[in-house]
């Protein structure tokens, strides 16, 4: 990316106590040096830089670069999807600053914010990578897909994934020499395969005709979609009830069982009456129980 003549900026004030992330992601795309957050983001194959710093508890404020305006407005707007500075969470404090499961969580920590990608098929093919291995191995293959076959900015040294397109182009020996599970190759090889040929349009207001789509291909199942659907299309509603660490924490709150787990229903069942914000309930409901939860993973 050559040095590029357009800077644009914009200020926003958070409707919602906000906290700008300290911490880089595992996967080697974003940065956080210095209290400012860095990514290398494209429109289309225009390069674009943002960086975000708060300047105040409410100001925020965000920079792009890029060849042309509109592609830095859209840098600019994915990042605030992703940090979620626009996220008005009054109604659910008001209605759960009380629980008595995540309320004391929920007061603790008003400016919590679940950890959005900037792009749906970002989400989607990380979550793949994450089917059924912990996290840092995942993180570990995300990373060298990013390394190997992602973009790279040579002025900031910023990486960006590769493009749909190009993970549809690679032979599944090539990413199964990443770590990835052959099954996993085929699943995120098709599912790529479908979002470049705008045969799965994960930008589509209509979600839940694309997450169908996705299941018709082998290996992508609920869990899937469902951190798809939260953390790459902003749908709070959806919580990734196979995830291990609810399975987990139901089964202990339901039983009392250390090393009870529970199926899918039962979490879903249990998150219930948190509708329509049983993601973010989810979040709170994990950060409440931390305690227990290194107890059951020490006990297991």
């Amino acid at each position: 990316m050559d040095a590029p003549p357009l800077d644009l900026r914009v200020e926003v004030k958070p409707v919602w106590p906000f906290r700008l992330p300290r911490s880089s992601g595992m996967d080697g795309t974003l940065r956080c040096r210095n209290g400012v957050v860095q990514r290398l983001l494209h429109h289309g194959d225009e390069p674009v830089v943002v960086r975000v710093a708060q300047t105040a508890p409410d100001g925020v404020l965000f920079g792009a670069q890029a060849h042309s305006e509109a592609a830095a407005a859209w840098g600019i707007e994915r990042m605030r999807f992703a940090l979620g500075v626009d996220d008005d969470l009054r109604a659910f404090h008001d209605r759960f600053r009380d629980d008595p499961l995540i309320g004391g969580a929920v007061r603790a920590q008003p400016a919590l914010r679940l950890r959005r990608r900037p792009e749906p098929f970002e989400a989607l093919a990380w979550a793949i990578t994450e089917q059924l291995i912990e996290y840092v191995r995942a993180a570990a293959i995300q990373r060298r897909i990013v390394y190997r076959l992602g973009r790279r900015c040579e002025r900031t040294g910023l990486r960006d994934l590769p493009s749909p397109a190009r993970l549809a182009d690679q032979a599944p020996a090539l990413l199964c020499s990443f770590d990835l599970a052959d099954r996993r190759a085929l699943a995120l090889r098709r599912a790529a395969r479908e979002v470049a040929r705008g045969r799965i349009d994960l930008h589509d207001a209509d979600h839940e005709a694309g997450w169908r789509r996705l299941r018709a291909i082998p290996e992508i199942g609920p869990w899937t979609t469902e951190v798809l659907a939260l953390l790459g299309q902003g749908r709070m509603d959806q919580l990734p009830a196979g995830d291990l660490a609810y399975r987990k924490l139901v089964g202990r709150l339901l039983t009392g069982d250390p090393r009870a787990r529970v199926d899918e229903q039962d979490v879903r069942t249990f998150f219930a009456p948190y509708a329509p914000w049983s993601g973010l309930a989810g979040a709170y409901a994990l950060r409440a129980a931390a305690p227990e939860l290194h107890a059951v993973a020490a006990a297991a």
